[in-house]
């Protein structure tokens, strides 16, 4: 299958524990080299609640809003991020940005999938993250605050070097372990998560189908609006559930029927 990754499913793990060293068409392929396996979740995907929503929510502060990225994403400043990533990031979140690095096993929360949620966050909203690390609420990670070891530069190119890991422009990098995306495994996650909601009479069988229907086209339309985008993972949804309704491949009420099973799903703690 050429299903992209299921966004809703990565949003609450968003940057929310990261890398733990403190010292120095609609749809889009997925390339990958080692893969979860149905029978090894990755971290990231089902079965995380409470503070996701927050997460989600959560605002940007200021000073970094309405950032963009002034490193342009070309080999070298790839090349610079996939040495800074492998130094500082990969023993949490994995060779493959999946979160699944040999020190993720004792983190509460998880690490984040960041090779997949880069792609559906605005540049601003990165930077923070990386910034100012995890101490704080909503996110109450490990992740240390990078702006104390990286100067901006570095910082803009290991955000460049997670977006090409997580779009397949590189290939993740053999060092700490870790699977990269797998999209078979996680379109049987999705819906298993749908199944389950609908068992728990939390959204209905047809609201579950309208879902699984349109989430390659919001993803899709979030991952070509990527460059130079700004705001939280909300922000960006919607815009893009906007833009479909615009150009007539969504109509507006699959749009909200969409956007209220997301909230729905998020609050019962049936996705992250």
């Amino acid at each position: 299958m050429k299903s992209i990754v299921f966004f809703v499913l990565l949003i609450g793990s968003v940057l929310s524990s990261a890398a733990c060293s403190s010292a120095g068409s609609d749809n889009v392929e997925a390339t990958t080299t080692q893969t979860a396996t149905n029978n090894e979740p990755s971290n990231g995907m089902m079965g995380m609640g409470g503070s996701m929503m927050a997460r989600h929510h959560a605002s940007i502060p200021n000073e970094y809003a309405g950032l963009t990225n002034p490193m342009p994403a070309d080999d070298a400043s790839i090349e610079r991020g996939g040495e800074i990533y492998v130094t500082n990031c990969a023993s949490c979140h994995g060779d493959g940005g999946m979160g699944d690095g040999p020190a993720a096993a004792g983190l509460d929360p998880a690490p984040a999938p960041i090779a997949h949620t880069s792609q559906m966050l605005g540049d601003d909203y990165l930077y923070w993250r990386v910034s100012e690390g995890g101490a704080m609420e909503p996110f109450n990670s490990t992740m240390i605050a990078w702006k104390t070891v990286l100067d901006e530069d570095d910082r803009w190119d290991v955000i460049n070097y997670v977006q090409a890991l997580g779009s397949g422009q590189v290939m993740p990098q053999q060092g700490m372990g870790g699977a990269a995306y797998d999209p078979d495994a996680e379109e049987e996650r999705q819906a298993e998560m749908l199944a389950e909601a609908v068992a728990q009479e939390v959204i209905t069988e047809e609201e579950a189908v309208v879902f699984a229907a349109t989430h390659g086209l919001v993803d899709g339309q979030m991952i070509r609006n990527r460059e130079g985008a700004s705001g939280n993972m909300d922000y960006r949804m919607a815009d893009a559930l906007a833009e479909l309704v615009v150009a007539g491949k969504l109509t507006q009420a699959q749009a909200d029927t969409f956007a209220s099973v997301h909230d729905r799903l998020a609050k019962a703690g049936l996705m992250q």
